[in-house]
């Protein structure tokens, strides 16, 4: 049962996002449950199911693994188009006059507003410039006109089939692609932090994970020190004798309170400058976690607002500032975990991209193909990867949109295969034809 510490969300069709507030709790009397939700322990609310979460806690003896995937979704449709220029093509400009990026050889545009070269015929918008040395270096790759099949063009249907792990939103499967893989994978099995959502929402993909947990900051899931002895020796007389699952896996969850409160988040800490946005505070605590070896696995981060139908500006504007918080904070926490990224996969993705050609309110409405960013350890970098399908007259798709030519299944079931070892492929997508693309070392 996942475990979920703020409100829920919603998506609306009509390319917004909202928050509803919870319509309330039920009134507990004094039990297990409000013995961990006394310890501060958010993700104890598992025990509002029939299985116990210190059974889900309970020491699992497969094949440890030391990788990471932190996996940041770009809600509201990012135009792939401006973020991965396709400046060779002379069609992007035709039908983008006004919110086209120039290329890098325009000499008629100033430095600041041009593209920035990656391959001779894609470049990355100018204020993303802080990602080009990972790209040189070989430390990240773009797939371009990659997404799911399906075709509604609506944000809700769009991000359920990809956080589900589906070819479109219709079909049966509840549970979330991520919480399927942890389900299936080798894993540690005793941290408490294996899966973890940076934000107020729990996201879909990790609907259904044993454990998986939202929070704001570190701080949010440690017990407090005035109740910490005194929880303690109240687990320990209720599950510190015998050998019955559930005593086995109360014992095993005080060694990770145990392990909780010993972490020194100050220790932890970079002087590393991210991005004051929640974006930044997010990466920079799955810093924390990876740096300080607590058996973090999944780590899942959100950024909104890239529904730009209006004013969407060009190499300034709305969409530019949001890339630039995105550029930033991938940056910083690249250099803030340093050798550590070769075990670290970091996919950033979105559930479509943006028409091809430009609307009259100087923005771009909801498309089809869009892009993903790749870095860490895990990926073959300095490439753009995808076949291009191009923009001219009978090349785009629907209303005029980007055709996709990757399944974004292929993608992160190659992932999950080759760098998380895990070959639950069929288990984890659903009718997917696995054709791993070769993206990964």
């Amino acid at each position: 049962m996942a475990v979920k510490m703020k409100n829920d969300w919603w998506s609306c069709d009509g390319g917004g996002s909202g928050k509803q507030p919870a319509v309330g709790h039920e009134q507990e009397t004094f039990s297990r449950r409000n013995l961990f939700l006394t310890a501060g322990l958010g993700a104890l609310s598992w025990l509002s199911t029939r299985e116990s979460a210190l059974a889900q806690l309970a020491v699992n003896t497969q094949k440890q693994t030391d990788e990471v995937l932190v996996v940041i979704f770009l809600r509201g449709g990012a135009d792939g188009l401006n973020v991965v220029v396709p400046y060779g093509e002379d069609e992007y400009y035709k039908l983008r006059p006004s919110l086209g990026i120039a290329s890098p050889r325009d000499k008629t545009a100033s430095a600041k507003d041009r593209a920035l070269d990656l391959n001779g015929f894609f470049g990355i918008h100018p204020s993303m410039a802080s990602l080009l040395p990972l790209y040189q270096g070989g430390e990240l790759s773009f797939v371009h006109a990659i997404g799911s099949f399906d075709q509604t063009r609506s944000h809700f249907d769009a991000m359920s089939a990809m956080e589900r792990g589906l070819p479109q939103a219709s079909g049966s499967v509840s549970s979330g692609w991520l919480a399927r893989h942890l389900d299936s994978s080798p894993h540690k099995g005793d941290s408490p932090l294996r899966a973890v959502a940076f934000g107020d929402v729990l996201p879909d993909s990790l609907r259904g994970a044993p454990g998986a947990i939202s929070l704001e900051t570190l701080d949010d899931f440690k017990l407090t020190a005035s109740n910490q002895s005194q929880v303690e020796q109240a687990l320990r007389a209720m599950y510190g004798v015998g050998k019955d699952d559930v005593s086995l896996a109360g014992q095993q969850t005080l060694k990770a309170m145990q392990q909780l409160n010993g972490l020194n988040v100050g220790s932890l800490k970079s002087t590393t400058k991210y991005p004051a946005s929640d974006l930044g505070l997010g990466l920079s605590q799955v810093s924390m976690l990876v740096k300080s070896g607590i058996g973090l696995e999944v780590a899942c981060l959100d950024k909104g607002g890239w529904d730009t139908h209006v004013a969407q500006g060009n190499s300034t504007g709305w969409q530019a500032g949001l890339m630039t918080d995105l550029s930033s904070g991938l940056s910083a926490f690249a250099a803030d975990l340093g050798p550590k990224m070769k075990n670290v996969s970091v996919v950033v993705m979105t559930e479509f991209g943006r028409r091809a050609y430009e609307n009259s309110g100087l923005g771009t409405d909801h498309g089809r193909g869009s892009f993903m960013i790749l870095m860490g350890g895990g990926f073959k970098g300095g490439q753009v990867f995808g076949a291009w399908p191009g923009l001219k007259e009978g090349q785009l798709e629907g209303p005029g949109d980007l055709k996709v030519t990757t399944d974004y299944r292929n993608v992160l079931a190659e992932v999950m295969d080759k760098k998380l070892r895990n070959p639950s492929v069929s288990d984890v997508f659903p009718g997917l034809a696995y054709s791993a693309p070769g993206f990964c070392v």
